[in-house]
């Protein structure tokens, strides 16, 4: 058994295509305070989301501007 963080499960929905998943992920590892989520910004496996409200809305909670 071995831990794998949301961050990393919601990579593997985002290369499936599944945009639902990968925000429902995205937002299990922001409410886990995951340091992973410091990449979502700069990550080209996210890029597909990038022009996606939700997104938008995840990095500004997350901090960035």
């Amino acid at each position: 058994d071995q831990y794998i963080s949301s961050y990393n499960i919601a990579l593997i929905y985002a290369a499936l295509g599944d945009s639902e998943q990968t925000f429902d992920y995205l937002e299990k590892a922001y409410d886990e305070e995951s340091i992973d989520l410091l990449l979502a910004k700069v990550d080209p496996r996210l890029d597909q989301f990038r022009g996606e409200a939700d997104f938008q809305k995840l990095l500004v909670k997350i901090g960035f501007p």
